[in-house]
């Protein structure tokens, strides 16, 4: 797909098409074009966790989401985002090379997911990007070490609806040219 059209077609769903499945190669490919995004140094600390199968989907929405999140993703593949913490924005020896330490975590752990939900849109998928989750339950339920941190889960799936594109800010409104 163009990436002009792209960026226009993606949009944040929150109905997905429950007769329609993601498949693990669909989310091994997608994780393909993540990888891709660039991180602190190349130290590619990223980690991905999906959940496919319905019955591990129904099982992981229940424990790990509020009710809301499991409303809007229901019939979507579950994908859980984590980085190691203490690496990217770190030197060799663990101390942090600015005053935002794991915050180069989560920017990286960023780039990664904007390439991941491109990619999904790409792929003729759709995504929802979750933070209101319970972390707890997440490290427990997939086994996530304490060593990462937990960004987000991202609802995968083929869309339901087409929603209306939001009203976005203008580069007037953002930006300041010096």
């Amino acid at each position: 797909m163009e990436f002009s059209k792209l960026l226009e077609e993606r949009r944040s769903i929150r109905k997905f098409d429950p007769e329609k499945k993601v498949t693990a190669d669909q989310i091994k490919e997608i994780i393909n074009a993540a990888i891709q995004a660039p991180s602190w140094k190349n130290s590619q600390t990223t980690r991905y966790y999906a959940v496919v199968t319905p019955e591990k989907i129904e099982a992981f929405s229940a424990a790990c989401l509020p009710e809301f999140n499991q409303k809007s993703a229901a019939g979507a593949a579950l994908v859980v985002t984590t980085f190691v913490k203490d690496r990217s924005g770190f030197d060799q020896e663990g101390n942090p090379n600015n005053e935002v330490g794991n915050g180069w975590g989560y920017y990286d752990l960023g780039l990664h997911d904007e390439n991941f939900i491109l990619k999904a849109r790409d792929l003729g998928l759709d995504t929802l990007i979750m933070g209101i989750r319970d972390e707890k339950a997440i490290r427990e339920f997939l086994s996530i070490p304490e060593e990462e941190l937990l960004g987000a889960v991202i609802a995968v799936g083929y869309r339901a609806i087409n929603p209306d594109k939001p009203k976005r800010k203008t580069t007037d409104d953002i930006l300041k040219i010096f």
